[in-house]
């Protein structure tokens, strides 16, 4: 679609807040627009397995062995659901041992970005689904970044934290004197169940929030079984669902990034 290319970091402090699920519905969602997609697995739990149907990679063959030292240039980038404009550089377990190597590896903050740099991607767009952890692995994504997303689940642990969460991505930017420094493009309400008067409150809460934070507020995602059921068959709500309403709660985000790219 364009030269241009937007990298965004999906980050969150939790687990359990609905990551992988923005990352590969917007994938879908933005493949809709004719815009080519690469996920990249950061998370040990390779999350991105399970919501795309692949089978389990080797170290050599997911992102440890892009981010080692012995890496050629030659990505590992399977098909995700036989879409050829949407690819995945799967996870591995191995990662938590790779980011103890990180930690004592020259420039290893920057290992992703410089990865990306030297041996750039094909796609439009590259989603990074980041671990659960405010550690070095993110700090590698947002090194890598154009733009940060930030699901943040209805839950007071998920509202409490997203202050905090946001300071650090902040801090991380300034300590490795990112220029230019993503841009955190918005906060995305995830998991949102309107029979829950609990959520109701905490979604009427959140303009103050982000409004204090300057970022942007996106409309929810709502909660449904269908997410689970249809990650289950390793698809994504698109396909497994099309006339689901749910498949239209990525519209809003997908809409921006195209913008990005067309900026």
């Amino acid at each position: 679609m364009s030269k241009k290319q937007i990298i965004i970091g999906i980050v969150a402090n939790a687990g359990g807040v609905g990551k992988s699920t923005l990352a590969v519905h917007l994938a879908y969602e933005l493949n809709k627009h004719k815009v080519s997609v690469a996920l990249i697995d950061l998370d040990p739990q390779r999350a991105l397995d399970v919501f795309c149907g692949l089978p389990p990679a080797t170290p050599e063959t997911s992102i440890v062995g892009a981010l080692s030292k012995e890496f050629t240039g030659d990505w590992t980038l399977v098909p995700a659901w036989d879409m050829p404009n949407i690819e995945v550089c799967q996870g591995h377990p191995s990662m938590a041992r790779l980011a103890d190597d990180l930690v004592i590896r020259r420039r290893g903050e920057y290992a992703l970005a410089d990865r990306l740099k030297s041996h750039p991607l094909r796609h439009d767009v590259v989603i990074l689904d980041c671990p659960a952890t405010m550690g070095i692995i993110c700090e590698n994504a947002i090194a890598a970044s154009t733009g940060l997303l930030v699901p943040i689940q209805l839950e007071m642990k998920s509202i409490s934290g997203v202050a905090d969460l946001v300071e650090w991505a902040i801090a991380i930017t300034d300590d490795l004197k990112l220029d230019p420094s993503p841009q955190i493009l918005g906060l995305v309400p995830s998991l949102y169940d309107s029979s829950r008067a609990i959520h109701r409150q905490y979604l009427q809460q959140l303009p103050e929030i982000t409004e204090q934070l300057r970022i942007k507020l996106y409309p929810h995602i709502r909660d449904s079984s269908e997410f689970k059921n249809c990650s289950a068959n390793g698809l994504p709500l698109q396909k497994y669902r099309p006339n689901h309403p749910a498949c239209s709660d990525f519209q809003a985000i997908a809409k921006d990034i195209i913008k990005l790219l067309k900026g």
